[in-house]
């Protein structure tokens, strides 16, 4: 396969590979927070039912204390080593060590106790956390033990930081993997896209190639018959033009003989009208006027065989525009009919193209349009601007794409001196000058034709030169 212009990675590529870590993350994170939830609801669990069942068994040993002081009590379950207490007897607080007082046990638990209740509660002292249970105990003593929960929670923060390290390399693993799919999944399509750049540049043999029978090998397949029938298409309208061509430069060649003759005969019957009988002067006239036309149209069609064989030259010189337009009027007889607007205006061209632009552009709208025809000169952005205005009848929406088409005309009923070559004519000279012509019409409102020129910019080389 020819290779057209390349393409870079695109969006879409990004998109997938965003998409596809995102969806792999956002399954990973819920997973992994599902199970810390679930794991921290097990273990507190497991917390509480091992720290209420060491509650019950420390009130089993309160029993045996009953007759005698709360601070042996106290001390006996301070010998056990893994809780702390704090006891109430008589309005008297004893305490198995200084790490918990009274005041850190919560009040919400107290109450509970004080109704004659097991309860539980956790909280935090200095930084480090608690279950606080509470239970009424024999000889009027309520009891609160403070099991520490540090080494729960350093698992769980532990358990925590584990999964979102999970997540982060399974984000990472999926965002590579996206990348090696994004690109293979994507590389028919980068294919594609570039067998597309090759087709737009004239590279009417490119292919794709077809590798497997998925849905890729189908559409590369349907792309080469696509590309195949395309080529096909092309070659045979570009010999269709270049027959139409060679016909019609043959047929302009083939009439220039015998027309030559024709105008050179219609000359010695003009000279002759005023001694033709009336009956005869008529029939002589329309012959001449006939033969006129023909030779307009010969004319036309060797200058578009011209244009056709790219051979047209250009002649560039300074060109006073204003100087040119009013010569032009004045030589067709205009100036009369044509007002001139604008002077001061020179640009670099080819003089005798310019002219036969204007001249067609206004013998059209004196043609077609009324009275009020004017030519305004002007330069706007580096261009010069020639516009020829009429107050015509204007022309319909649905003609204006076609009017530089050759043989084209508005009306297809309409007969009169024009060929239908003369505004593409117009319009090719104007491409040859680096310009173009362009039209903006309303029906009732008359028509813009309107030349822009660069005032000083380097005319494209034909085949012809420039000099």
């Amino acid at each position: 396969m020819r290779r057209g212009q390349g393409i870079a990675a695109g969006g879409f590529r990004r998109r997938l590979t965003i998409t596809f870590a995102l969806a792999v993350g956002l399954s990973a994170a819920a997973l992994g927070t599902g199970s810390y939830f679930v794991v921290r609801h097990n273990l507190l669990a497991d917390s509480v039912d091992s720290s209420v069942t060491q509650t019950r068994r420390n009130l089993e040993v309160a029993h045996a204390f009953r007759s005698t002081g709360a601070n042996d009590l106290v001390q006996a379950y301070r010998s056990r080593g893994d809780f702390e207490t704090v006891a109430i007897r008589d309005g008297h607080v004893y305490l198995s060590g200084p790490q918990v007082t009274l005041n850190a046990v919560p009040a919400a638990l107290r109450g509970v106790v004080e109704h004659g209740n097991l309860g539980y509660q956790r909280t935090t002292i200095a930084g480090q956390h608690y279950l606080v249970t509470g239970s009424p105990a024999a000889a009027g003593t309520r009891l609160y033990f403070f099991f520490s929960e540090d080494s729960l929670w350093h698992e769980l923060a532990q358990l925590r930081n584990i999964l979102l390290g999970g997540v982060g390399i399974l984000v990472l693993l999926a965002a590579l993997a996206g990348v090696v799919l994004a690109r293979g999944t994507l590389r028919p399509v980068a294919r594609a896209s570039e067998a597309a750049h090759s087709l737009a540049e004239g590279l009417l043999e490119t292919r794709l190639p077809v590798e497997g029978q998925d849905e890729f090998g189908a559409w590369a397949q349907a792309f080469n018959e696509m590309a195949a029938a395309l080529e096909a298409k092309i070659a045979a309208l570009s010999a269709a033009q270049a027959r139409e061509r060679r016909f019609t430069s043959d047929v302009a060649h083939e009439l220039r003989t015998p027309l030559t003759a024709l105008v050179g005969e219609a000359s010695l019957l003009a000279e002759h009208l005023d001694r033709m009988p009336p009956e005869s002067r008529r029939p002589a006239e329309l012959l001449i006027g006939d033969v006129g036309r023909l030779r307009r149209l010969v004319e036309e069609l060797m200058e578009i065989s011209r244009f056709d064989a790219g051979v047209e030259s250009v002649h560039a010189e300074d060109v006073d525009v204003a100087a040119l337009v009013a010569a032009t009027l004045r030589g067709r007889g205009w100036e009369e009919r044509v007002q001139l607007d604008g002077n001061g205006l020179t640009v670099t061209s080819d003089p005798r193209r310019l002219e036969h632009i204007v001249a067609n552009l206004v013998d059209n709208a004196l043609e077609h349009g009324a009275s009020g025809v004017s030519v305004r000169l002007a330069q706007h952005d580096g261009e010069a601007v020639v516009e020829v205005v009429d107050d015509g009848p204007g022309i319909a929406p649905e003609h204006l794409p076609h009017l530089f088409e050759r043989f084209y005309k508005a009306d297809a009923a309409r007969s009169g001196a024009g060929t239908g070559l003369g505004l593409a004519i117009a319009q090719e000279n104007a491409r040859l000058l680096g310009g173009e012509i362009g039209v903006e019409s309303e029906p009732g409102r008359g028509s813009n034709f309107t030349l822009r020129l660069p005032v000083s910019k380097p005319l494209p080389a034909r085949d012809g030169g420039v000099s």
